[in-house]
């Protein structure tokens, strides 16, 4: 299993992450990119401990990743199913689980002060601390057109995924603020939003 954990986690976090897979009995299963989410957490119907995590993820986001569902498993192992999935147990379970893992060892200088501070209140899903989701796409293999929002200049029209097309108007606050072409209605979008630019 250590093999294969160092295929997918920085190298000084593989013994670490392979103890806490052992210790608490998970079942890890590495899939297919899955658009809304990066990984899960489950008990199956036979009492195993099973957690999936998105093979695509560069090894910085897998490491947080794999620990944020280990947390939810200790968290509800301790303190029972009835606690909110992200509530105050699991913040403090993923926080403790997190601490021998931030360090300058295991994430590059970039990203190590960004961690540190995210963790000091730790929330559902990296992607909504949108420094530390910034700095940590920096490290994902890139395609040649996809761009970030705000490397957009605003008038422009880009598309996203499912293939909805929007025009960029200006900065609102912290996030960008476009119009739907196909419905006028406005949306606002995290900086680091990755999005194809269509040419003018």
């Amino acid at each position: 299993m250590s093999e294969v954990l160092a295929k997918y986690l920085p190298e000084h976090s593989v013994e670490i992450c392979f103890e806490l897979i052992k210790a608490n009995r998970v079942h890890l299963k590495i899939v297919n990119e899955r658009q809304t989410r990066h990984g899960d957490y489950r008990k199956g119907l036979s009492g195993k401990h099973e957690i999936t995590v998105n093979a695509n993820l560069n090894k910085y986001r897998f490491l947080i990743t794999l620990i944020h569902e280990i947390a939810h498993l200790v968290a509800f192992e301790k303190y029972g199913r009835n606690i909110l999935p992200h509530g105050v147990e699991w913040k403090m379970t993923f926080q403790r689980l997190m601490m021998p893992l931030i360090r300058p060892e295991i994430f590059p200088h970039s990203v190590l002060p960004l961690v540190a501070n995210h963790f000091r209140n730790p929330t559902a899903s990296s992607d909504t601390d949108a420094k530390l989701a910034f700095a940590l796409k920096q490290f994902d293999e890139r395609k040649p057109d996809v761009h970030y929002i705000h490397e957009v200049p605003s008038g422009s029209m880009f598309r996203i995924k499912n293939g909805r097309v929007f025009l960029k108007k200006g900065l609102r606050t912290k996030r960008y603020e476009c119009v739907e072409v196909k419905t006028g209605r406005i949306f606002l979008f995290n900086a680091n939003a990755e999005v194809e630019i269509i040419p003018g």
